[in-house]
């Protein structure tokens, strides 16, 4: 305690960064975050910029900002250079652990995502001075995945430390041993304060959800879906502890739903989903209990999606149905959307057009209203691709093949190419779609793309797709590049 205490007030103790203050002027944080969001979305960046990042950097705690977000405030403060922004040189900070890091030397950042997420600001411009170059990079493509927030050395440490190193960051009041079952009288309890949990624990909950959403986006669920049982269970352990203020505990219960909802995604993605369901239920449970309305939302959003995926479309349909009727106090039009697609979904598996039809017809409007400040963060992914995919799901339930593919090679375009698996999923629906169309060629030229990703991408939902469409074209072989892509896909290992 003694040495945090002298390097807390030595010369590494951050420097409030009071040129960003003067320039937030009298928006609060909350505010400038959301204009920081809204100017991103302008430029094509996407940050998950929050209260508490402002709060960061006017700290002093974000010496330099990662390069999606040096591009994001340049754009706002046109003219102006980091340094005029009150940031050090990114030269500066090159290879450098935070005063945080230095604060506990005997335990290396990069095996505690929390730790990892604090400094990641810090240190983005590290992985280029060294010459790592992140694994998603195309030969041919000029854009860089450095302006995401997850870095090559975050991905490596979850996926190496597993889900371990998350419940460790949530802290040991969350990993505490059991009594020892020893007969005889228990020890007594040293007499230390019992520790409780609070913002840094609600911040570690935020920050491992956020993570995960990422790296689900690169490389689909089956790689990380058993990692994340640890985070979970530390995420529910926690609200056995929690402190008095009624906002930390809002933060900590939404926190672990949110959580229990990433990994019952992951469960549902990797085909468990029995799993799944019972992750969402316990999310749904979680926000009843807070009276959370956009956890709720969120968690009938799943379960209806998931519901569509197993063939309870009624189920579906009353889900989606339900997460509309808690999301409509929210303001949210992209959210409203995005539930009326699966509303969508449920009624194509009704075979009910006319209602999938109006359904449809909704969830486009709501879009067209663009982004606002009450969108969910969760829905980031939600954009034109994917509302031209979920689209195309439902036409495809429906049996009309053409214009499923016509939807489906529209998403596969216009997907932002950080979300990786989103684009395998859409072009294995294309691929389908065409096959049971009645155009082998050009569904095997689409199923080889996805097999090109598969690399990169661990997805069951997309092999199982990818598998349909195999025994659709067996018949075809002879059509042209048919042969090609079911000799190589006939190569891809079987799932456990």
């Amino acid at each position: 305690m003694a040495s945090s205490a002298s390097t807390s007030s030595g010369p590494d103790r951050p420097e409030p960064n009071l040129v960003f203050r003067q320039l937030r002027g009298p928006r609060s944080p909350a505010e400038f975050a959301a204009a920081v969001r809204r100017a991103a979305h302008g430029i094509g960046e996407r940050v998950s910029c929050d209260a508490r990042y402002i709060g960061r950097v006017e700290a002093g705690e974000i010496r330099c900002p990662n390069y999606a977000y040096e591009r994001v405030f340049l754009h706002m403060f046109p003219g102006r250079t980091l340094t005029d922004l009150g940031f050090a040189p990114r030269s500066s900070v090159r290879g450098r652990r935070t005063p945080a890091a230095e604060d506990d030397a005997s335990v290396p950042h990069a095996a505690d995502p929390a730790r990892a997420t604090d400094t990641a600001d810090a240190t983005d411009a590290t992985g280029a001075a060294h010459g790592v170059r992140e694994p998603y990079d195309a030969p041919d493509q000029t854009t860089t995945y450095d302006n995401y927030e997850e870095s090559d050395v975050q991905r490596r440490a979850f996926m190496t430390g597993g889900g371990a190193t998350v419940a460790a960051a949530l802290g040991p009041v969350a990993l505490a041993p059991a009594a020892s079952a020893a007969p005889g009288p228990a020890p007594r309890p040293a007499a230390r304060p019992v520790r409780r949990a609070g913002t840094s624990e609600a911040g570690a909950l935020e920050d491992a959800v956020r993570r995960i959403r990422l790296l689900d986006d690169r490389h689909g669920a089956d790689g990380l879906y058993r990692r994340a049982a640890a985070p979970l269970r530390a995420a529910y352990g926690l609200l056995d502890t929690v402190t008095s203020r009624r906002a930390t505990v809002d933060r900590l219960y939404s926190g672990a739903g949110e959580l229990a909802i990433s990994v019952g995604w992951l469960a549902h993605d990797s085909g468990r989903f029995d799993d799944a369901r019972s992750h969402y239920a316990e999310a749904l449970a979680t926000a009843r209990m807070n009276g959370d309305e956009a956890l709720e939302a969120h968690a009938f959003c799943n379960t209806a999606f998931l519901a569509r995926d197993t063939g309870r479309p009624r189920e579906a349909v009353r889900a989606a149905q339900a997460a509309q009727r808690a999301a409509r106090p929210l303001g949210s039009g992209l959210l409203m959307s995005l539930l009326s697609l699966r509303e969508a979904g449920g009624w194509a598996g009704l075979a009910d057009r006319v209602a999938c039809e109006q359904a449809l017809t909704r969830a486009k409007a709501l879009f067209e209203r663009g982004p606002s400040d009450a969108d969910p963060e969760w829905m980031s992914f939600y954009g034109a691709a994917e509302l031209e995919g979920l689209e195309a799901q439902c036409w495809s339930t429906l049996g009309h093949w053409p214009r499923a593919a016509r939807h489906a090679r529209r998403a596969a375009e216009l997907q932002d190419p950080h979300f990786t698996r989103n684009i395998a999923l859409y072009t294995a629906e294309l691929a389908d779609d065409l096959a049971r169309g009645g155009r082998p060629d050009e569904a095997a030229v689409a199923g080889l793309r996805v097999l090109d990703l598969l690399g990169e991408v661990q997805s069951s939902r997309v092999q199982t797709m990818l598998a349909g469409t195999a025994r659709v074209l067996l018949p075809h072989r002879r059509a042209y590049g048919v042969s090609a892509f079911l000799e190589r896909h006939s190569e891809l290992p079987r799932p456990a």
